[in-house]
């Protein structure tokens, strides 16, 4: 498994946090970003996965920009 490989797998992970619905499958388990203001636990691990799916989320537009980079290099390159 190479450098490549493992940008690519993250790439693939950031994709499935960037298209979570929160209203399917976050606010019924709780994981919203106004359950974790109410608690206040935003430096648990709850809080920092919320945060990452939220930020995930919020650079959607960055996130295809690269994700059009990686499919013209793999066309390129392969």
């Amino acid at each position: 498994m190479g450098f490549w490989t493992l940008l690519k797998g993250l790439l693939l992970f950031v994709n499935a946090l960037a298209i979570l619905n929160e209203d399917r499958f976050l606010v019924p388990k709780g994981w919203t970003l106004v359950e974790l203001h109410h608690t206040g636990r935003r430096n648990s691990p709850k809080g920092q996965i919320i945060g990452l799916i939220h930020a995930c989320q919020y650079m959607r537009l960055p996130l295809m920009l690269i994700n059009t980079a990686v499919i013209v290099m793999k066309l390129i390159f392969s």
